[in-house]
């Protein structure tokens, strides 16, 4: 952490940077905080990736501070604004208040996640992103592909991102074959990084009759993936999981069946734009299936005509045939299945 924020300042004060935030046209560095090392297949090395390649690709530099954890970030984004960063991706819903809160207080803008109200011109713009229509396509996969004609759903909470793919991958499972029965399970309301959680609860939702699991989890998803490595299902077959925002397979053993990916290369980069034209905390943003910005993970696992009609359904969302829209209540989303835990 502090050598993190050591080579952090030491970029900046190579880059000549005054206190005072960004003007328009005058972006020289973005920084990235996230709560869990960069290492994750999931959504902190996403951010981390994302925030490296739109910074490439705008000439700007780019500063991670990696592994903060999910307290009090207000020291580290202080620092960071008084350094000079023209831009701090606050990258967990956790740093949503602290955040808002050094943008007002020393005038450097913040980009937040699941709070889409708090838009400020120049200062706060959010990102709540939704992967939902890529979680619809994961859900007819998985009803196409469960053989116990059961599947579940395991989250590490219950933010605005996780709730609308949680609907839409039940959606797609009903919309694919009513019968599917669909169990959700919460961790915790805030377990992102407890994997040991993650582990326990997947096995019971694996012992309910799911041979697929669809988890969203941050760290707390590679508990999820030993659950399915380790449990069988009912059947006495091989249990499956379904990953979000990020591609597992380096470390998959057989058992992934398939990611739904996020690119948030794209977001940054109109963040970017953004506050080189004075527009930044105007507009929010979006990734989708069209532009490849949310897509599903092709694996060994999946046959090829199944992958074949799954590819047929995303073109029909893409033409808009199929209408997949974010649902993003979790009192909502309790009602669309058919077990609830906790």
């Amino acid at each position: 952490m502090l050598r993190k924020l050591k080579y952090s300042v030491s970029a900046l004060l190579l880059s000549g940077f005054v206190l005072g935030g960004a003007h328009a046209a005058d972006v020289k560095s973005i920084a990235i905080l996230t709560p869990e090392e960069g290492t994750d297949y999931g959504w902190n090395q996403q951010g981390v990736e994302a925030a490296k390649a739109a910074a490439e690709a705008a000439g700007v530099e780019v500063i991670l501070a990696q592994g903060l954890g999910y307290g009090d970030v207000r020291p580290t984004l202080r620092e960071l604004a008084e350094e000079g960063a023209s831009l701090l991706i606050a990258h967990a819903s956790g740093y949503n208040t602290s955040a808002p809160e050094i943008a007002n207080e020393l005038n450097v803008p913040v980009a937040i996640v699941d709070t889409p109200d708090a838009l400020k011109k120049g200062l706060i713009a959010d990102y709540t992103l939704s992967g939902h229509e890529g979680a619809y396509l994961a859900g007819r996969l998985a009803a196409k592909m469960t053989r116990t004609k059961a599947v579940g759903i395991v989250v590490s909470g219950e933010p605005p991102s996780w709730n609308s793919q949680s609907a839409a991958f039940a959606e797609g499972v009903k919309a694919e074959n009513p019968d599917v029965k669909v169990t959700y399970a919460v961790i915790g309301p805030a377990a992102y990084s407890d994997a040991a959680g993650g582990k326990r609860v997947t096995e019971s939702v694996i012992a309910s009759g799911a041979d697929i699991i669809f988890g969203q989890g941050n760290g707390s998803s590679f508990g999820m993936l030993q659950a399915v490595e380790t449990t069988k299902a009912t059947d006495g077959g091989k249990a499956y999981f379904i990953d979000v925002i990020g591609d597992k397979s380096p470390i998959d053993k057989g058992f992934l069946l398939s990611s739904v990916i996020w690119d948030i290369t794209p977001v940054y980069a109109a963040m970017i734009d953004d506050l080189k034209s004075d527009t930044f905390g105007t507009k929010s943003y979006a990734i989708g299936v069209k532009d490849d910005s949310v897509k599903l993970l092709k694996t060994p696992a999946i046959p090829d005509n199944v992958w074949s009609e799954v590819q047929a359904i995303r073109e029909d969302i893409i033409s808009g045939k199929i209408k997949v829209e974010p649902v993003f209540e979790a009192t909502a989303v309790r009602k669309l299945m058919t077990n609830v835990t906790e």
